[in-house]
């Protein structure tokens, strides 16, 4: 198989897959400049509520395939920086889905969604200093704000790889699941957000990522948009409710 990004859209939910299982997922530099059109392509789906990264099998990524490193490593490192802002600036929510290994440009997109699911028995280590990398500055400030300085030290460091354990105790991941839960937990977890309101969830995506400017324009779509009458009313009538808010396309 031919390595490639592939994705799909069940219900509200998409899910993209890294398929390069040869090499445990690595990304290749066609794959890193084939994300970011693609993530566009489901921001404008307003059918879209939320997304899953995951990868083939029982790997998540292990990160850049180092032959492609070879040439030009500053055009790869500026592919796989343009492919994780992409990913961490998709406005709906997104969730990592991992198995095996995620290591290194795959920790980089696992630290761009919103949260990290993990199978047991999964591992993460974020490794430029093994290849003599300068880890970019939004990437280092993205761990420290997941995981702390010091965890993040020790990760960009070291270069070592931790357990599923250590990356909860971390905050690096949210939820670690059985070997047979990750599947089920993810499809659940999903459904819950695509049934909440898409304006909460964007205006509330913005603030945590330290947007500052955009409290007019956030208090503009609450007033008078129907999400907030329907969450009262189906509250009050004890049943699910049906928020009608979406974003709009950007094109």
């Amino acid at each position: 198989m031919e390595p490639q990004l592939s994705h799909s859209v069940t219900g509200s939910v998409a899910t993209v897959v890294i398929r390069h299982p040869a090499k445990r997922n690595a990304m290749t530099t066609a794959m890193w400049r084939a994300l970011p059109p693609l993530l566009d392509a489901l921001a404008d789906d307003t059918g879209v509520r939320a997304l899953v990264l995951t990868g083939e099998g029982g790997t998540f990524c292990a990160g850049a395939d180092i032959s492609t490193l070879k040439g030009s490593p500053q055009e790869a490192q500026r592919l796989a920086g343009a492919a994780e802002e992409a990913l961490a600036a998709f406005p709906k929510p997104t969730l990592a889905a991992v198995r095996g290994h995620c290591v290194g440009g795959g920790a980089q997109l696992a630290a761009a969604c919103d949260l990290r699911f993990a199978q047991e028995g999964a591992v993460f280590g974020v490794t430029p200093a093994r290849l003599g990398i300068v880890y970019p500055a939004s990437s280092t400030r993205r761990l420290v704000s997941l995981v702390g300085p010091s965890a993040a030290k020790y990760l960009l460091f070291s270069g070592e790889l931790i357990d599923t354990a250590r990356a909860l105790r971390t905050g690096l991941v949210d939820e670690v699941l059985p070997v047979d839960g990750l599947d089920r937990r993810v499809a659940e977890f999903t459904a819950t957000l695509a049934s909440r309101s898409q304006l909460t969830q964007a205006a509330a995506k913005e603030f945590a990522n330290g947007r500052t400017d955009r409290d007019a324009h956030w208090s503009g779509r609450a007033e008078g948009n129907g999400d907030t009458a329907e969450g009262v009313a189906a509250f009050l009538e004890r049943r699910a409710p049906r928020f009608n808010w979406s974003l709009p396309g950007r094109r």
